[in-house]
């Protein structure tokens, strides 16, 4: 008896199976090649898009601190309408999703009490059928992928649109979370971990980046070096866990008086350093004293009974009229601060 012979799968299935599996291994290379959350999601995306051909698709990322889902990626009719709102974990299925941390395959949204219209009335569009899958790792929800509409006009998305995004997902869920971890080693390296300003590592990376670009484009660069004044006081006599707390205000200070372009750095005990490019001496100056009335006027550790006020001492100096490089950028701004230090404190002095 002769045995039967194996289906051959047709032509249109053999071709779909090879469309996944290169889809597979694109994701999978780019996952290995890079930690550029930005580069990676555009690739998965991309994936889904050419594999599912859904008319809309989006990838919404979570910020846990709002408990929100924000758009990270948008596309298709209506997108630019969208890409600034935001849901609530728990809101419409995307929010559904990302809450319960399950799957959901919507074929006909009109039957479908947790769909939220807001974003087809932001949109002006419509929104017939939905798959929805969240991007979990260790039981964490990072965000969702969500395709709305098939291509085909009255096509559906199926379950093997949501087993296939649901592999693809996995992939994307872990490169987020090796993303964040890179980050945050990343950061951990270059900030103070009291303070959270950059520290002296960061500076001296920086500092050597500034002044070439100041050197190559013809633009001042200028440096504040300051430390504050009787700080041990603090210490001695409320503690050094009083003291710290005054760090961190005295940092929290300097970052919401200074500009977003400049870069403050921690550099060491109670010392800290503002580097401001594209900023001449005499403007570095202004700045300066505004960061000394700043601080007097100031009172610190309310929270803890303390109520106590800060002067610091500053020095500035600016590249390239008073120095030729990083090291003795720093080391003028130094100089010129001590001078303030052994005489008057609470003052700015220029190099």
């Amino acid at each position: 008896m002769k045995k039967p012979k194996p289906i051959e799968p047709c032509p249109e299935e053999r071709t779909h199976s090879v469309k996944q599996l290169a889809t597979f291994s694109e994701v999978g290379k780019t996952l290995t090649s890079t930690l550029n959350l930005g580069e990676i999601l555009n690739t998965v995306m991309k994936q889904i898009s050419e594999l599912i051909q859904p008319k809309n698709w989006s990838l919404m990322l979570a910020d846990e601190d709002k408990k929100e889902l924000y758009f990270e990626i948008a596309v298709g009719d209506g997108a630019e309408k969208i890409n600034k709102m935001r849901f609530k974990i728990g809101e419409g299925i995307a929010g559904w999703v990302a809450k319960e941390g399950k799957p959901l395959l919507v074929p006909d949204v009109k039957k479908e009490p947790r769909f939220s219209r807001k974003a087809d009335q932001r949109s002006e569009f419509k929104t017939k059928s939905i798959v929805c899958v969240p991007l979990m790792t260790k039981g964490k929800c990072h965000g969702v992928i969500e395709l709305i509409n098939k291509v085909e006009e009255e096509g559906s998305f199926g379950e093997e649109d949501l087993l296939l995004l649901n592999t693809l997902a996995d992939y994307t869920a872990i490169a987020i979370e090796n993303s964040k971890l890179f980050d945050k080693v990343q950061e951990l390296t270059i900030t103070d971990d009291l303070t959270h300003l950059y520290n002296s590592r960061y500076l001296h990376l920086s500092l050597e980046h500034e002044v070439e670009r100041a050197r190559r484009f013809q633009e001042d660069l200028s440096l504040i070096f300051m430390d504050l004044d009787y700080f041990k006081l603090v210490n001695d006599k409320h503690g050094h866990l009083s003291g710290s707390k005054l760090l961190v205000e005295i940092g929290g200070l300097i970052t919401s008086t200074i500009r977003t372009i400049d870069i403050a750095c921690r550099y060491g005990g109670d010392e800290f350093v503002v580097v401001m490019p594209e900023t001449s001496k005499e403007n570095a100056g202004i700045v300066a004293e505004k960061l000394r009335s700043v601080f007097k006027g100031n009172h610190f550790l309310k929270e803890e009974g303390v109520n106590c006020t800060m002067t610091a001492s500053f020095g500035v100096a600016s590249y390239p009229e008073d120095a030729k490089d990083r090291m003795e950028l720093i080391h003028l701004a130094d100089q010129a601060m001590y001078r303030v230090k052994n005489s008057s404190r609470d003052g700015v002095e220029m190099a």
